[in-house]
């Protein structure tokens, strides 16, 4: 199976600009899904908007905004990506029809999000990046994996380029991968 492909935005390619974001969200390509994620913006909703807009126009159904749950169902998203704060959020999130992700850093994390039905999630980080500690590397990635075979887990964390992205297609039941620095 080829690894789904997750696209994450970041405000330090695009800055505050709408011009520039809605330009870049028009150039990306080769992902599968994609997330609006800014935590700097003091426009994220005029920045939500141009996101789904643009994604609408090009004929794209999987987009996700990051964490307001309320703002994704208005925008008509696809889903919501929740951070590892808001467990208590998935089941209002799947009474919005929402898929949801939510952001693992722990096999503890994924139990939890299992139990509150979740459709995936991210599990991090994988190889080194920049402020997210210890990677927990693909021999842990692999484990999980196994041990939770039914659910859509995409590995995050330093996956920059075809090398990182050569050794998660090792990793058999692996749903995809999520990043920044690899689309850009």
């Amino acid at each position: 199976m080829t690894l789904q492909r997750y696209l994450i935005t970041d405000p330090d390619y695009y800055g505050e600009s709408p011009d520039r974001f809605q330009k870049s969200i028009e150039e990306a390509k080769d992902f599968d899904f994609i997330l609006y994620r800014d935590k700097k913006s003091l426009n994220y909703r005029k920045f939500a908007k141009i996101f789904s807009d643009v994604l609408k126009g090009r004929g794209i159904e999987r987009f996700l905004i990051h964490q307001d749950i309320h703002l994704a169902h208005e925008l008509s998203a696809f889903g919501v990506h929740l951070t590892s704060t808001q467990f208590d959020k998935i089941k209002e999130a799947k009474l919005l029809n929402l898929f949801t992700i939510i952001s693992c850093h722990s096999i503890e994390d994924i139990e939890m999000a299992v139990q509150s039905g979740v459709d995936a999630v991210t599990y991090s980080p994988i190889f080194e990046t920049p402020n997210k500690g210890l990677p927990v590397g693909i021999v842990q990635l692999e484990t999980v994996v196994k041990m939770f075979p039914n659910l859509r887990i995409f590995a995050l964390g330093g996956v920059q380029s075809e090398i990182e992205l050569n050794e998660l297609k090792k990793v058999n039941g692996l749903f995809g991968f999520a990043s920044i620095r690899f689309f850009i």
